[in-house]
């Protein structure tokens, strides 16, 4: 148990036997009546994201959620093969809990993977990965100055849009986010 004044971002709260992310938090003490919380919640599971008020020092039971480090090692039916780095144990991560980060996953990537109870409720890459452009169009000539982009296909199958002069073979940084290109890495 918490109460709102333990809020920070990333806290996982049990609301309802439901487990929410805290996005955003604010602490409001208007002039008149009493002091509340403001918080943006994500539904760990579903990525539904809400607004929620509560009044200030209230309590609210957390989760205990278990973030760790581990290594994507390969997919399996529909499910996805994580190792704890530490006790070597394995983890069936099936596909919907990994959600997009499946696009930017090689074999040997590290992630984080946080389970409640033994459950993985999501997995988590860093804010950018380097991948080898597996197949794009050839740029034609004098189209280095228009600043277009084309589709390019990386090493994971997930296609992008990158700037004309890139070239099949070439790496580079990707934003696991949203998917974006962020710039090519010399090798």
């Amino acid at each position: 148990m918490a109460t709102t004044n333990d809020l920070k971002n990333g806290l996982v709260l049990n609301l309802d036997g439901q487990l929410w992310s805290v996005v955003e938090f604010q602490h409001v003490k208007p002039g008149k009546g009493p002091a509340f919380v403001r918080t943006k919640l994500k539904h760990v599971l579903s990525g539904k994201v809400v607004d929620k008020t509560f009044n200030a020092g209230v309590k609210v039971e957390t989760a205990n959620v278990d973030r760790r480090d581990m290594q994507y090692l390969y997919k399996e039916g529909a499910d996805y093969v994580f190792m704890d780095m530490d006790t070597y144990d394995q983890l069936h991560v099936s596909g919907d809990v990994v959600g997009n980060a499946a696009n930017f996953m090689l074999e040997g990537t590290m992630a984080l993977v946080a389970t409640h109870d033994g459950t993985p409720l999501y997995v988590e890459l860093p804010a950018a990965v380097e991948l080898v452009i597996e197949y794009t169009e050839p740029g034609l000539q004098g189209d280095r100055s228009t600043g277009g982009n084309k589709p390019a296909k990386l090493e994971t199958g997930y296609e992008i849009q990158v700037p004309l002069f890139l070239t099949t073979g070439e790496k580079v940084k990707v934003d696991t986010r949203d998917g974006s290109y962020l710039g090519r890495i010399s090798s």
